[in-house]
């Protein structure tokens, strides 16, 4: 088969490689119709994660149709239509047992190739995975649309991690893909008020079309001063962190109230500055989200009823083998430019 391989850093290019063969009687042959890109997979390709070593297939955000299932499937056979978790999980750990799937002590990422593991992912035509991580996809659902599942379900479980409460207000700091996504879905849950944040003027734009009551410039010195006068000189009661830098950490902090909580989703950077004296002193509660642990379900609702709308996130669509270039304009953070889902059955 023709994947799309990672042949060495900043290097991507269609290769002939083997088939994938099932090994285990859980496991099942997926053809895999759509495959979209990844911020994780865009900052991988330069070698700065140190999470896709040279050589690897990329990519764990796709849909496709069961070819083949081994003789322990129970809930697929050939031909159902799916999608799938990104991570492939245990289910015999203690986080496992515990429905903590996206903290199990064994997993592995579709994609990733690292120093503890390599497993290629889904910019090929054909992959296998074990039913466990598998789901359904609701009648009429497109494959491109269900490729969006996976980042869905990451906004998803970040915010079910989050104690709301009735009437409570939110800001989400970063309004890229996550943030668009989560501010839709928290729109879908009606919060009191819903502010965003973002410096890119047309990524505010973005978050005022998908629900944000207001987005604010977190450079703009009169920000905090606005955010107080909307919140009855409080802050608002719970903040999403979608970036993964130490500014939009400061801003989401900033703008909680006493007691509140900062839930971090982005992780662009290792390690941040934490202004600890302030998280101490007014008792802000930070939450690590990670992944997902059972929300694709959820995810795939909310996208099937259009409570998040794709084409708010879906900037294009394209063969397999122009899958370099679409690389490329995302890793020179081309305006405008979100998310770009690949075909692989279209080299």
């Amino acid at each position: 088969m023709k994947a799309l391989v990672l042949r060495e850093y900043m290097k991507l290019q269609i290769e002939e490689v083997p088939d994938p063969v099932m090994q285990k009687p859980d496991e099942m042959l997926v053809r895999i119709h759509a495959a979209a890109i990844c911020g994780s997979d865009v900052h991988g390709m330069d070698g700065s994660t140190g999470r896709r070593i040279p050589p690897v297939i990329m990519g764990h955000e796709a849909a496709g149709e069961v070819l083949e299932a081994g003789p322990a499937v129970r809930r697929f056979r050939k031909g159902d239509r799916i999608t799938f978790d990104s991570t492939i999980w245990c289910g015999e750990c203690f986080y496992c047992r515990r429905g903590e799937v996206n903290l199990c002590e064994n997993r592995r990422v579709l994609g990733v190739s690292c120093a503890e593991y390599r497993q290629d992912g889904a910019f090929a035509p054909l992959l296998v995975i074990p039913e466990r991580i598998a789901y359904h996809l609701p009648e009429g659902m497109e494959y491109d649309i269900a490729a969006l599942a996976e980042p869905v379900g990451v906004a998803a479980h970040a915010m079910r991690i989050t104690p709301f409460a009735p009437g409570q207000t939110v800001a989400v700091t970063g309004t890229g893909l996550i943030g668009l996504i989560l501010l839709q879905i928290l729109r879908a849950y009606s919060p009191h008020l819903i502010l965003a944040f973002d410096t890119d003027p047309d990524r505010r734009a973005a978050a005022l079309r998908v629900g944000a009551d207001m987005a604010l410039d977190p450079s703009d010195p009169h920000a905090l001063q606005q955010v107080l006068e909307l919140t009855g000189g409080k802050g608002v009661d719970r903040s999403f962190e979608a970036v993964g830098n130490s500014a939009a950490l400061k801003t989401a902090l900033s703008v909680t109230r006493k007691g509140g909580s900062v839930t971090l989703i982005g992780n662009l950077n290792p390690s941040v500055d934490l202004p600890l004296q302030s998280v101490v002193t007014r008792e802000i509660s930070l939450l690590g989200s990670c992944a997902i642990a059972g929300e694709y379900p959820l995810a795939l609702e909310l996208l099937s009823r259009r409570l998040v709308d794709p084409a708010s996130v879906l900037s294009a669509t394209a063969p397999l083998a122009d899958g370099p270039q679409w690389f490329d304009r995302l890793y020179r953070r081309e305006k405008g430019l979100l998310k770009v889902v690949l075909h692989p059955g279209e080299v």
